[in-house]
């Protein structure tokens, strides 16, 4: 664990800097068109977790600068682990089920890079460079689903009640669009009951499970790993 509390706060304030610039390009900021129905995505909302997250520990490391520089800067040990858990699930699943479906100049854009890959590993690096070795408790595995849960209930309540996040165009024999098309209700394919019905269960499941393995896998690096 890193002692020197100067260079936590400043890995601390780039990071939190470059999360908030990360979610600014990441909905239209910086092009003038932003969308408000881009919160309603989980890499927005665990993005904003992040900076939730990283504004604490910058508020917390200038205070302790206050008695000294040098010392543990690990501060929410607990809290800092589901929010790295929560935004590698973002990291994770984007490139495991979302990254094939989108063009590559996409997948290479700033704003890409940024929410869905250096952000969260921005997070894993704070806990791993910071945060001292066995505070979690075994309960803390089962903490890290609360939050992906419940934006499962809530997307999936707003898609069935009526919340469109766009029309799929319908287009015409010459190539033309031909009408807005059906409506998109939820926010991933593989959490929609329209497009593949009862699948989104299996899905939703599958997710769970991997969220509490990795749950696990922090835990066991906190316990064993680090510790050694």
């Amino acid at each position: 664990m890193i002692q020197s509390r100067r260079f936590a706060l400043g890995f601390r304030l780039a990071a939190l800097l470059f999360a908030c610039i990360g979610v600014m390009a990441q909905i239209g900021v910086f092009k003038g068109a932003v969308g408000l129905g881009s919160f309603m995505y989980y890499t927005i909302q665990s993005n904003l977790l992040a900076i939730v997250l990283f504004t604490l520990l910058v508020v917390k490391t200038v205070q302790s600068l206050r008695e000294s520089t040098r010392g543990g800067s690990g501060w929410f040990p607990r809290f800092e682990m589901v929010c790295t858990v929560n935004v590698l699930v973002t990291l994770i699943v984007f490139w495991a089920l979302l990254a094939g479906r989108l063009s590559l100049s996409y997948l290479f854009s700033f704003e890409n890079l940024a929410v869905h890959t250096i952000t969260p590993l921005l997070c894993l690096v704070d806990y791993l460079l910071f945060t001292k070795a066995g505070h979690l408790k075994y309960r803390d595995v089962y903490l890290t689903c609360i939050y992906p849960l419940f934006y499962v209930v809530f997307t999936s309540v707003a898609g069935l009640l009526g919340y469109v996040y766009y029309y799929q165009a319908a287009f015409g024999s010459t190539g033309d669009v031909a009408s807005l098309g059906a409506p998109v209700r939820f926010p991933y394919f593989f959490l929609d009951f329209d497009r593949i019905g009862l699948m989104a269960l299996a899905f939703i499941a599958g997710i769970a499970v991997f969220i509490i393995i990795l749950g696990h896998g922090m835990f066991l690096l906190d316990k064993k790993i680090r510790r050694q």
